[in-house]
C-alpha cells in the first residue's frame, strides 16, 4: 500500500508537470523554454539535389514568421521548406550545396514552446560540406542614413575582399544575415582567415544583389577581418521584479567586429516611369512620373502651336509638371493633341533614355459647358433682380463675379521672423503692388508701413510679403479690388485682415557650440515628432535659433559636403557615402523668455547609439512578459486573497 501511495504520487506530480498552468487552481505557468533532445545531420533526398535533416525538442513547438525570422546562408535562391510536426522541426534546402562551403541556419527567436510562448533563444543549425567548419561572426546595425532610424529586415551581406569590387551589383551575397527590430545584424559561419566587404540590401526582388535603384542600399569603406576573444559577461538572478538573488559570471566568445555600422540609402536616381496625365478643367493639365530627372520633358503641338502655348509650373525633381494653357484661345478646343518627349527608365538596360508619347487630353468639364453654367447662374441672378425690383429692392445691382481667390498664411499672431506668404489659384499676369497695404496701429490710429513683395522660386502661384515686424504690434493688411489680374482676366475682390506680432519674450532661444563642427554642417529643430521645424546653418562652431515656443524639441545636423542646404544621398557606382547625420543624445525644454546655452560634440557618442528613444520609431520589440513574472505575479495575487 505504501508502495502504490509513493506511486500515486509520483504520477500526480508528473501529470501536473505535463500540465502546468492548466489545471483549475491556476498553477504554476512553465517557465522553461524547449529543449533540443535530438537531430539529424544533414543528408541527400532521393533526388541528391536538395538536403534536409531534423531538430527534435522536448515538448511541443511552433516556428513564428519563419520567412521573415529564419535565414539560410549562403543564401538559398530557391525558398527552404520548413515543416513542423510536434515536438519535431524537418528543414530542407532546395538548392544544390556548395562545396568545401560552411552553411548556416539562422533561426533567430522564431523557435517557441506551443503553449507559453517561451523562445528558444538565438539558435543557429551550422554544418559543413567541406572538412572545416567556419565558426567566426560578425555583427552590427543598419540604420537609415537620412535619419539614424533601425532598419528591420534588411539583408546583410558579404563578399570575401578578392571578389570583384563590383560583385555588389552583379553576383549574389556570398554569405547573409537579417536585421532584427532594432537594426541588429549578426553574420556567422564566416572563415577567420579571410577578409571581406560588407554590404546592407532591402532586396525587393529577391536575388541577393543590388539590382535596382529602388531598393535600399549601404556599404561599407573598408574591409573587415573576422577575430575572437574569450570574454565574459554578467547574468543577473531576480528574485523578483525589485529584488535579485545574484550575478553569476559567464564566460564566452566574443567575436569581432561586433559594432559595424551600415548607414542605408537610396540613390536620388529612381527608376522613371511615366505614370498619367490629367486634365480636370480647360485651364490646365498635370503630368505625373514615378521618379526625378534633370530633363524637362518637351511637347510638340499636334492640332496646336505649342510656341508660347504653356506657363509650365514643375516640381523640384521634375516628376509632378502642371502646363497653364497661356494661349487663350486653345480653352474653347475640344482637346490638346501633342507628342510628349520625357525621360525614362529602361529597366532591363538599368538606366534613362528619352521617349515620346502621343496625347490626346480633353478636359473632364469644357469650356462651354461651364460657359452655359455660367449663363445659367446669371439668369437667374437676373430673375431674382427684377423680383427685388417689383417690391422696390434696389440694394443689389452687381451680378455675380467669379472673384480670383488669394490665400495668405497669415493667422491671428505671427512669430517675428516669420513672413506672410501668398498663393494664387492661377498664374499672374499682373500685380499693382500699390494695391496692397501693410498698416501698423498705433494706438487708435493706422500708419503705412514698408514692405517688400518678393517672388518664391520655383512656385509661380506665390509671393512673399516681407516686412520689419515690431513684436507686440498689431497690423492689418489692405488688398485692394483688382490689384491682382490673371492670365484668364479674372481679378481679385477687397480682402482685409488684422494680426498681431508675438511678443519676444514669449519664445525662448537656443545658442549651440559645436566643439568638432565642420564649416558646412547644418542644424535641424525637431519637434516631439521628429519632424523638421527649422534649419540654421553654423558659423565658426555656432549655430543660433530663435523664436522657439515654450515645448520640447530635439536637434539633428548633417554636414552639407555639397553645399545646397539640403541632406544628400549616396550613390553606389561613384562609391560616394550619404551625407553625415548626427543627433543631439538628448532633449531640449524651451522655456518661454529663457536662452538655453547647449555644448554639443557630434561624434562624442557612437552614431548608433545617438537618436534620443523618444523620437525612435522602429523600437525593440516589447519583451513578452517572462513567464517567471507571470508565476511572480500569480503568487502576489494568491497571497492577497
Amino acid at each position: 500500500m505504501k508502495r502504490l501511495s509513493i506511486f500515486l504520487i509520483a504520477l500526480v506530480a508528473i501529470l501536473g508537470c505535463a500540465n502546468q498552468g492548466s489545471g483549475p487552481d491556476g498553477g504554476p505557468y512553465d517557465e522553461n523554454p524547449p529543449r533540443i533532445v535530438g537531430m539529424t545531420p544533414p543528408e541527400k533526398v532521393a533526388d541528391g539535389k536538395r538536403t534536409k535533416f531534423s531538430l527534435v525538442f522536448d515538448e511541443l513547438i511552433k516556428v513564428e514568421n519563419p520567412n521573415e525570422k529564419i535565414t539560410v546562408s549562403p543564401p538559398q535562391i530557391e525558398t527552404p521548406e520548413i515543416k513542423v510536426s510536434g515536438r519535431r522541426i524537418t528543414v530542407q534546402l532546395l538548392d544544390s550545396l556548395i562545396p568545401n562551403t560552411t552553411y548556416t541556419v539562422d533561426f533567430s527567436d522564431a523557435i517557441t514552446d506551443n503553449n507559453e510562448g517561451n523562445p528558444l533563444g538565438q539558435y543557429t543549425y551550422i554544418f559543413s560540406t567541406g572538412m572545416v567548419t567556419d565558426t567566426m561572426q560578425m555583427a552590427g546595425r543598419v540604420l537609415n542614413a537620412e535619419d539614424l532610424e533601425p532598419l528591420k529586415g534588411v539583408l546583410v551581406g558579404l563578399y570575401e575582399s578578392d571578389a570583384d569590387s563590383a560583385a555588389f551589383s552583379t553576383i549574389p551575397f556570398q554569405r547573409v544575415a537579417r536585421t532584427d527590430a532594432t537594426g541588429r545584424f549578426s553574420i556567422k559561419g564566416v572563415s577567420p582567415s579571410k577578409r571581406y566587404r560588407i554590404h546592407a540590401l532591402q532586396d525587393s526582388d529577391n536575388d541577393f544583389k543590388f539590382s535596382t535603384p529602388s531598393e535600399l542600399l549601404a556599404f561599407y569603406a573598408d574591409t573587415l577581418t573576422p577575430s575572437s576573444y574569450p570574454d565574459v559577461r554578467y547574468d543577473t538572478l531576480w528574485v523578483d521584479t525589485v529584488r535579485y538573488d545574484s550575478i553569476r559570471v559567464i564566460p564566452f566568445t566574443h567575436f569581432t567586429p561586433d559594432d559595424v555600422v551600415l548607414l542605408a540609402f537610396k540613390e536620388a536616381r529612381q527608376p522613371r516611369h511615366f505614370l498619367k496625365s490629367v486634365r480636370n478643367t480647360p485651364e490646365f493639365f498635370t503630368t505625373f512620373f514615378t521618379g526625378r530627372s534633370d530633363h524637362r520633358p518637351t511637347i510638340k503641338g499636334l492640332n496646336f502651336n505649342e510656341k508660347g502655348a504653356f506657363i509650365e509650373q514643375a516640381s523640384p525633381a521634375n516628376d509632378t509638371i502642371t502646363y497653364w494653357l497661356a494661349d487663350t484661345t486653345l480653352l474653347r478646343q475640344e482637346s490638346l493633341n501633342f507628342a510628349y518627349s520625357y525621360e525614362a527608365w529602361d529597366d532591363s538596360l538599368q538606366k534613362t533614355y528619352l521617349t515620346t508619347d502621343t496625347l490626346e487630353l480633353a478636359p473632364r468639364t469644357t469650356f462651354a459647358k461651364r460657359e452655359a453654367e455660367r449663363i445659367k447662374e446669371l439668369e437667374k441672378w437676373e430673375k431674382e433682380r427684377e423680383r427685388r425690383h417689383k417690391r422696390g429692392d434696389f440694394s443689389n445691382e452687381q451680378p455675380p463675379i467669379n472673384y480670383h481667390r488669394i490665400k495668405s498664411s497669415v493667422s491671428s499672431t505671427l512669430v517675428p521672423d516669420k513672413n506672410i506668404l501668398f498663393t494664387f489659384e492661377e498664374p499672374i499676369a499682373h500685380l499693382d503692388l500699390k494695391g496692397f497695404h501693410l498698416m501698423l496701429r498705433v494706438d487708435s490710429l493706422l500708419h503705412e508701413a514698408p514692405f517688400e513683395l518678393d517672388s518664391v522660386p520655383g512656385n509661380i502661384l506665390a509671393r512673399q510679403l516681407r516686412a520689419e515686424w515690431r513684436p507686440g504690434q498689431r497690423y492689418e493688411l489692405h488688398i485692394d479690388s483688382a490689384a491682382v489680374r490673371t492670365i484668364y482676366d479674372r481679378v481679385n475682390n477687397t480682402t482685409k485682415s488684422s494680426f498681431s506680432i508675438s511678443k519676444l519674450e514669449d519664445f525662448g532661444t537656443i545658442f549651440l557650440q559645436i566643439s568638432d563642427a565642420m564649416p558646412s554642417l547644418q542644424v535641424q529643430l525637431l519637434d516631439a515628432n521628429g519632424k523638421v521645424l527649422r534649419q540654421v546653418p553654423t558659423l565658426n562652431g555656432r549655430a543660433e535659433i530663435y523664436y522657439i515656443a515654450p515645448g520640447t524639441y530635439y536637434l539633428r545636423a548633417f554636414n552639407d559636403r555639397n553645399g545646397d542646404g539640403v541632406w544628400t544621398t549616396g550613390e553606389w557606382e561613384s562609391r560616394t557615402q550619404p551625407e553625415e547625420v548626427y543627433y543631439y543624445p538628448e532633449e531640449v525644454s524651451i522655456r518661454a523668455n529663457w536662452d538655453n546655452n547647449l555644448n554639443w560634440t557630434t561624434k562624442a557618442k557612437p552614431i548608433d547609439q545617438q537618436k534620443p528613444s523618444k523620437i525612435t520609431k522602429q523600437k525593440e520589440q516589447e519583451r513578452r512578459s517572462t513567464t517567471r513574472q507571470r508565476n511572480i505575479e500569480r503568487l502576489r495575487q494568491r497571497g492577497q486573497q
